[in-house]
């Protein structure tokens, strides 16, 4: 009767007492659809961050991670849904999808829970002046579309004069960010642009193709995402364009973008926000605390691998962003106002990025209330056949803020006066 008694208290007691506090980031993934080979890698890499700060650490200030995942198969209708689905008590989304983040772009300031488009999205939410609840750090798209011409204007001895640029790209929101900042840049450096559109999901491109063995540009820019990628290179290779020629943005630069053309895919450039492969200190941790205790999302296989080391950048910057969220406000159990403050507080120096175990892994970063962007590096890296490696080919650049930062402004502003938003930071 005694011990009858005491369980009975003991569940009244734990039934009346208040559930276990944790910090909620869901998981917006696509592992299925056309675009899962990309889609795996990235929230393998996300999870298995998130796993190691709860295994390793107890959580962010002692919190544990709650991280819901609901599948979207790359569907903007069905992120929304996912979304939706998942907000409640959530502090921060990472969705990786440009056309999903303009639609959330309004409901984040409704449901005060911001956004993070990690170097996706629409770039003009860097203006932290009209967009309070977008972030976009480290880098956007219109500053890869600069950072790209940068880089064959100094393969080319500083002038693109007379020079073909054409850009082969998803006729999407995404595919379609970089053209007004490349005909802006055309009109600085005197290049010949044009453009290609690949309708979704990207496996047809023949005719595109054939258009560019006519056409004979110098070098060709790939916007492209998921199969359209590996399409692309291979189609690429079939009329004998030199893949050395070609430069895709960091959605375009992947494992599983060159591995399928095998051979043929030597010499491909791509753009780089961060380092590829698993050299890096924090391998050494996910090993201990995540792999071999059996933790490991997915199959466990894309350790090391582009999107796998974006998912990981990725859950750094969400939980370094908490970190100073729970500083600034004395708290450990921060809300999505609160994170929101954190992210735009965020700095991230290469002394921090030692201490987290990704030294030398990306440029620095620092956020402020004018500047959700940061300050928009990006590197190029190319693809080695033989080794099945990405080789980095410089240092992070520098976009051409000349051209990059009136544009935000313009479009921000723009924006600003059709959502009736009064801007801030004065």
């Amino acid at each position: 009767m005694k011990t009858k008694l005491m369980t009975c208290l003991l569940s009244a007691l734990l039934a009346g007492s208040p559930a276990l506090a944790e910090l909620t980031i869901p998981l917006l993934s696509f592992r299925t659809g056309p675009y899962a080979a990309n889609g795996i890698p990235n929230a393998d890499g996300y999870s298995d961050y998130f796993t190691l700060i709860n295994e390793r650490d107890g959580g962010i200030g002692g919190i544990k991670i709650d991280m819901p995942e609901c599948e979207t198969g790359y569907s903007t209708e069905k992120g929304v849904e996912c979304y939706e689905a998942t907000k409640e008590g959530a502090i921060l989304y990472q969705p990786v999808s440009t056309g999903l983040n303009y639609q959330l772009i309004p409901k984040a300031g409704v449901d005060e829970i911001p956004i993070h488009s990690i170097g996706h999205g629409r770039t003009s939410v860097a203006n932290g002046k009209v967009f309070e609840w977008i972030f976009n750090y480290p880098t956007n798209y219109w500053a890869g579309a600069s950072i790209a011409v940068k880089y064959l204007l100094e393969e080319n001895g500083g002038s693109l004069e007379g020079k073909k640029i054409s850009l082969v790209y998803h006729n999407s929101s995404f595919g379609k960010e970089p053209i007004t900042t490349m005909e802006k840049l055309a009109q600085k450096h005197g290049f010949d642009f044009s453009t290609l559109a690949v309708d979704h999901p990207g496996q047809e491109q023949k005719s595109q193709w054939l258009q560019i063995r006519r056409e004979k540009p110098d070098y060709v820019l790939l916007w492209g995402w998921g199969v359209m990628n590996q399409v692309a290179i291979q189609e690429a290779a079939n009329v004998r364009f030199p893949l050395e020629n070609m430069i895709g943005v960091w959605w375009s630069g992947s494992e599983s973008d060159v591995l399928p053309a095998g051979e043929s895919s030597d010499g491909y450039k791509a753009l780089a926000m961060h380092a590829p492969g698993s050299n890096f200190d924090v391998y050494k941790d996910l090993k201990t605390y995540v792999y071999d205790r059996g933790l490991a999302a997915g199959n466990g296989d894309q350790m090391g691998t582009v999107l796998y080391n974006r998912g990981l950048y990725s859950a750094m910057l969400a939980v370094e962003a908490v970190k100073k969220a729970q500083d600034i406000h004395g708290t450990s159990q921060v809300t999505g106002p609160m994170v929101r403050d954190g992210m735009e507080a965020l700095e991230i120096t290469e002394e921090k990025m030692v201490g987290l175990g990704f030294a030398n892994f990306a440029p620095e970063i620092k956020v402020t209330c004018t500047n959700h962007g940061g300050q928009g590096l990006a590197a190029v890296r190319q693809w080695n056949a033989e080794t099945k490696s990405w080789n980095m080919l410089t240092d992070f650049i520098a976009p051409d803020s000349d051209v990059v930062d009136p544009l935000i402004i313009e479009d921000s502003e723009a924006y600003a006066a059709e959502a009736s938003i009064e801007p801030r930071c004065n």
